[in-house]
Parts: structure tokens; C-alpha cells; sequence
């Protein structure tokens, strides 16, 4: 399948001699035609700087950037083909949607102004017209900005991105501006926008839920270098190191010794011996960490029969979220969360056991 945008050995500093800064030390990926990758991760990891040199408004020191099949960023040959010949569409966390216009004229603003065709009036109409209908905020042509609620500015901004159709589109954390009920409503309404348009998009956010929510694949960052890049179940339940197993999600981490290898592998803790799965090939006498999501662990008064690990400890502490039960568990000096339905209810101080298969214990080296 065709790729919609390469990145080759893309590197940005920032500072001055004698105080440099790497913004991102070495990134490379490629996204298939239609899909949505997400950059993930903190705060100054690279995510947005990544975003950025794609948009053109940031001027890498090293790299390729190619979009479409278009080179538009070649550092070694001097190309760089300015942000507004590059054919992209682009959301801001601002949105930046400007108040003493229309909402009409804010959406048409990019057909007014673009230099690679002159656009009549009717046609304004229509593509207007047809990106506003796409985001539910037909009506609304005459409205100015201060009339609209936030959820509502931020859909004229997906509107203005989309109204020319563009080959890529770039968002920017368009949501954290907005609060968590309307976040998630507009959640579900840029899926359905990304998959009714097939539009190939790149958007940048630090929430995980997000990440998971609405890509095709994530990418998570890890001062300045993609960490892991992979589908959200890949990433969440197998992550590639430490750093993401405990950025992606909650996770359990218990350190131990292989004590043997094979499938499932045996690992030494000081509660007892584990058998579970590596992320890479381990041998006997390696030094590992145990990662456990805590939903994949269940509390019984009794220890498995069936080849299940089992942990013994007690109960002390419990928090009520609704739909879920989440359990201190102490193993001795090694708190464990866990996390159950409602109805499975345990008292604090209970001596249990925590359950878990092989398969849901990944070993990772790093």
C-alpha cells in the first residue's frame, strides 16, 4: 500500500552554541494512505517538533520528509518546500479561528487565500457548504466566533482544515482545550470525520486514551525517538520496554531472575516463581522486570489449579470508580493494583491470592 508521508532521519536542536537542546535526536516512520498515526508521549519529547517540521513550520537540521511522493523536506540536497505549498490542512490546540469573522468566511478563509488556483464563488459555496455539513454545523454560516461554544469553534477549525481537501491532515492536541465530556463527544465525531473523509492524518496528543481511542497505529516518543510504533493493542499488551508498558495504560512491575527459558519462561521473584512470556529472547540468570496490567489479575481465596500464577497477599485498600473496583494488593512489601468488576467485592485486611495466566505477564529487559 501506498505511503501518504516517509520521514527519514529527521533530527531539530534547539538553542545556541555551548547550550544545544535536542528536540528530536533520530525519527523515522512511514503512514499508509487513509490511516491515523498518533505521536505519543510527554511534555518535550519531540511529538509536536515532529509535527511541525511535517507542517513546514519548523526547519529540521537533518531529515527527509516526503508527502505524497512529493520531497518537501530533503536537508542534504537545501529542499524546502514552504507550509503553504504543501497541501496539508491543519488543526491548532487554539484553534485559531478568528473572531471577527463568520464562520463562513473563517472556513473559506484557505480557498481565499491558496496561490495554486483561483477559486470562483460558487464554488467557495459549495466546498464551504460541504465541509460544514461534514461537521454537523450547517446553519452557522452567519455566526461569528464569539457566538459559538468551544466545541463548536473547534469544529469550524476541522472545517477550515478540510475545506480543500487536503492530502494530509496535521492535529495539533485539538481537543485539550475542551472539557472531558465534550473531549470524548468530539472524539467520536473525528473518527467519524477521519473515516468518512479517508483523510491520512497525524495527531499529536500526551492522553493515552485519545492514542488508543483513535489510531491505526501509535507511535510513542521517548525524548526525541519513537519508543514503539505499533497498533494500540500491539503497544498495549506488548509493549517494547518498560517506559511504555508504563506510559500506556497502568501496569503492574515486579523485578526477577529467568530462571528458565522457553514458553512460557520462568522467572524468579521474591514472592514466589512466575512463568509468563518475554518481549525478546532471555536466557537463565537475565534480569528481568514483570509487567501486569492490573485488569488482568484476579483476587481468590484459593491458588489456581490450572497452571495459573499465584501470589499470595492481602488486601489493603479499595476505591470505587463505577464500573470498576480497584484493590490495593501488598505482596509483602510489593503493592500490586488490581482491578475487577464491581460485584466481586473483597474486604480490606483479606489474605488472598493474585491470579494471573502466563500469557498476560510479559518480561522485559529494559
Amino acid at each position: 500500500m501506498q505511503h501518504m508521508l516517509e520521514i527519514t532521519g529527521l533530527k531539530k536542536t534547539y538553542g545556541r552554541p555551548g547550550f544545544i537542546v535536542p528536540a528530536i535526536e533520530q525519527v523515522d516512520l512511514a503512514v499508509q494512505a487513509g490511516q491515523l498515526l498518533t505521536l505519543l508521549g510527554p511534555s518535550g519529547c519531540g511529538k509536536t517538533t515532529t509535527l511541525r517540521c511535517i507542517a513546514g513550520l519548523v526547519r529540521p537540521d537533518a531529515g527527509r520528509i516526503v508527502i505524497g511522493g512529493r520531497v518537501v523536506v530533503d536537508v542534504a540536497r537545501g529542499i524546502f518546500v514552504p507550509a503553504s505549498e504543501r497541501g496539508i490542512g491543519m488543526v491548532f490546540q487554539s484553534y485559531a479561528i478568528w473572531p471577527h469573522m463568520s464562520v463562513f468566511e473563517n472556513v473559506a478563509f484557505p480557498l481565499r487565500v491558496c496561490r495554486d488556483r483561483k477559486y470562483r464563488e460558487p464554488e467557495i459555496r459549495e466546498l464551504v457548504g460541504r465541509a460544514l455539513d461534514m461537521v454537523r454545523l450547517s446553519g452557522t454560516e452567519t455566526r461569528h466566533a464569539t457566538q459559538l461554544s468551544g466545541g463548536q469553534q473547534q469544529r469550524v477549525a476541522f472545517a477550515r482544515a478540510i475545506v480543500h481537501t487536503p492530502s494530509l491532515l496535521l492535529l495539533d492536541e485539538p481537543l485539550s482545550n475542551l472539557d472531558a465530556r465534550l473531549r470524548d463527544e468530539m472524539r467520536v465525531e473525528l473518527k467519524r470525520l477521519q473515516a468518512s473523509l479517508g483523510l491520512t492524518t497525524i495527531y499529536v496528543t500526551h492522553d493515552q486514551a485519545e492514542a488508543l481511542d483513535l489510531s491505526d497505529q501509535v507511535a510513542l516518543f521517548q525524548t526525541g525517538r519513537i519508543a514503539q510504533l505499533a497498533a494500540p493493542a500491539e503497544i498495549y499488551r506488548q509493549p517494547a520496554s518498560r517506559y511504555v508498558a508504563d506510559f500506556i495504560g497502568a501496569a503492574n512491575f515486579l523485578p526477577g531472575i529467568v530462571e528458565a527459558a522457553g514458553n512460557p519462561i520462568s522467572v524468579r521473584t521474591s514472592h514466589g516463581t512466575v512463568r509468563c512470556v518475554a518481549a525478546a529472547a532471555l536466557a537463565a540468570g537475565e534480569a528481568v522486570t514483570l509487567s501486569i496490567r492490573p485488569e488482568t489479575i484476579r483476587l481468590s481465596p484459593n491458588p489456581p489449579q490450572n497452571g495459573e500464577n499465584a501470589l499470595a497477599g492481602i488486601v489493603t485498600g479499595r476505591s470505587f470508580f463505577g464500573d470498576v473496583l480497584e484493590y490495593g494488593f501488598d505482596l509483602g512489601g510489593h503493592a500490586l493494583r488490581v482491578r475487577a468488576a464491581p460485584h466481586l467485592e473483597f474486604a480490606t485486611g483479606q489474605n488472598l491470592f493474585a491470579v494471573f495466566t502466563p500469557t498476560d505477564c510479559l518480561a522485559l529487559t529494559t
